[in-house]
C-alpha cells in the first residue's frame, strides 16, 4: 500500500457518447473496464468507493455512490469522492484509463499530485474542497489548476478509450 492511506475512487459517470455505450461495461482482457478499474484501486489503495450516475442504473458488481447532480463532468465526482471518501488523500481514475498501474496510482497518492498530462487520474487531498466547491459556484467545471503538483508519468499509461477502436489498439 501507499506510504499514506489512500482512497480510491473510480469514476464512472461519463456519458460516453462518443463510444456509443457505456465505457464502464466495456470488455478489455476478459473483464468490464468498471472491474478493470475497481481491481487497480484496490490494488493501491486502502479503501475504494466508485462515483457516478445511480440514474444511469449500470450494473456495477460494487456499490456506486451518486455524485448528486444530472450535470456530467469530473468535477461533480471529484468532490462526490472527496466527501465520500474515509482517508484525507484520494487518488481518482476515470473508468476510461485502463492502462493505469497500481504503481502509478500510489505515486501520484503519495505525492498527492497530477501527472503531467493533466488533472486525471491524480490525486486529491480533502484540504481542496473549499477550492473545487468555489470554482464549482462559480460555473467553473474544470479540475485543471486545483492542485498544481505534478509528477512525470510514463505517458503511454495514461491513454485512454474514447472511441471502440481505441479498446483493440490496447489489447
Amino acid at each position: 500500500m501507499a506510504d499514506r492511506p489512500l482512497t480510491g475512487v473510480l469514476l464512472v459517470g461519463g456519458g460516453s457518447t462518443r463510444f456509443g455505450s457505456p465505457k464502464a461495461l466495456a470488455l478489455l482482457g476478459g473483464e468490464t473496464l468498471a472491474e478493470r478499474g475497481w481491481r487497480v484501486l484496490g490494488e493501491a489503495c486502502d479503501e475504494v468507493i466508485a462515483v457516478g450516475k445511480a440514474a444511469d442504473a449500470l450494473p456495477l458488481p460494487f456499490p456506486l455512490v451518486d455524485d448528486g447532480t444530472n450535470d456530467r463532468a469530473p468535477v461533480y465526482g471529484v468532490i462526490a469522492g472527496l466527501r465520500a471518501a474515509a482517508h484525507d488523500v484520494a487518488v481518482f481514475l476515470p473508468v476510461d484509463c485502463p492502462l493505469v498501474t497500481p504503481e502509478l496510482l500510489r505515486g501520484l497518492g503519495d505525492a498527492v499530485a497530477v501527472p503531467q498530462t493533466g488533472p486525471l487520474p491524480g490525486a486529491y487531498g480533502k484540504d481542496m474542497l473549499p477550492d473545487l466547491e468555489t470554482r464549482l459556484q462559480g460555473g467553473e467545471l474544470s479540475l485543471r489548476g486545483v492542485n498544481r503538483a505534478v509528477l512525470q508519468v510514463d505517458a503511454c499509461l495514461l491513454r485512454d478509450v474514447d472511441v471502440y477502436a481505441d479498446l483493440a489498439t490496447m489489447r
